[in-house]
């Protein structure tokens, strides 16, 4: 009988204990934002969108966050004070600080405070390896990936990638930077040279030549694509990232791509994700799933609210939170 995907989303539904009712009489919420940088764009549009709709935010520089840990008593310090009431926490956790950022999630979890996506599942994305593994255990389909650490294994890893050229990743990077191409294996063997040297761990994955220089990033939250785009690369760029010079192109997309999307966000246990997916010939190959996307370029090209759309998703959450329920967590 083959696996099934884990559904967070899906799974049956447990009552926490209850505590002091978070909702306010008026139905205004309060809403915190975790970003270091308040004036970045898609955290200033959280932060419009929640005050459109009447609610209280509040955005936290995560590494100001001072953790404080007493039997059964965890709180959070924010540049000396207490941080109060807290109904739901969005994070915008970057790469560079994923490991305090997860801790500081983690750590509004165990109060009892939901979070639009938990450390756990923001960990999973975070690591490429991990990611794709989910994915392919789930039958979601991926370009072919090989991870190995000895120059000799190299040759027998680009065969099974499907040969030259290649493209090699980071397990660990964001918006394209540690994504390179390899023509030969001379660069193959020299940039992993190099790289290795520097203490970091290379996966060696499969080009997909009809979807070279191109690629879709689905925004999926809860359980729905809300916006795609295709974005395509720059002249003599072949990564297609919108922070690389990329062009986004509103489209709508076709249902297994909406699907492949959604069970990938579901897989990796993600209430909000980045979905990039590439176009091949027997259909889209999820390459990444992020779990702080940025949304700049498809609010431009899409005229989407969708800050809004986060927004009110966080809310919804809140809500069945401070009701009693909450769904259960996939560890």
């Amino acid at each position: 009988m083959p696996a099934r995907a884990p559904d967070p989303r899906g799974a049956p539904r447990v009552k926490p204990a209850r505590g002091p009712s978070r909702r306010r009489a008026d139905g205004r919420l309060r809403l915190a934002v975790l970003s270091r940088n308040k004036k970045l764009y898609s955290t200033r549009r959280l932060v419009e969108a929640a005050k459109q709709r009447g609610h209280a935010v509040k955005v936290l520089d995560t590494l100001r966050c001072q953790l404080v840990l007493a039997r059964d008593a965890p709180r959070v310090f924010y540049r000396g004070a207490e941080v109060g009431r807290i109904d739901v926490v969005i994070p915008r956790i970057g790469a560079s600080i994923t490991g305090y950022g997860l801790s500081v999630v983690n750590q509004f979890d165990m109060m009892g405070v939901p979070t639009l996506n938990n450390s756990v599942p923001i960990a999973r994305s975070r690591d490429k390896l991990r990611a794709l593994q989910l994915l392919s255990r789930f039958g979601i389909d991926i370009p072919r990936t090989v991870m190995c650490r000895y120059r000799e294994e190299v040759p027998l890893a680009v065969e099974q990638v499907g040969g030259l050229p290649c493209i090699m990743k980071l397990i660990q990077g964001t918006q394209g930077v540690g994504v390179l191409l390899a023509s030969t294996m001379t660069e193959v063997e020299g940039m992993l040279d190099t790289l290795w040297h520097l203490g970091q761990e290379i996966l060696i994955q499969e080009l997909i030549a009809e979807s070279r220089g191109k690629d879709v990033r689905a925004l999926v939250i809860g359980d729905r694509v809300v916006a795609a785009m295709r974005r395509t690369a720059r002249e003599g760029e072949f990564r297609s990232n919108i922070h690389r010079g990329g062009e986004g192109q509103a489209i709508e997309l076709p249902p297994a791509y909406a699907e492949a999307a959604v069970k990938a966000a579901r897989v990796i246990g993600l209430e909000v994700a980045g979905v990039d997916m590439l176009e091949s010939k027997e259909g889209p190959k999820i390459m990444e799933v992020n779990s702080s996307p940025g949304f700049e370029g498809l609010e431009q090209v899409t005229g989407q609210d969708i800050a809004g759309l986060y927004v009110e998703h966080a809310v919804e959450l809140a809500r069945a939170h401070a009701a009693g329920w909450s769904k259960a967590r996939l560890i």
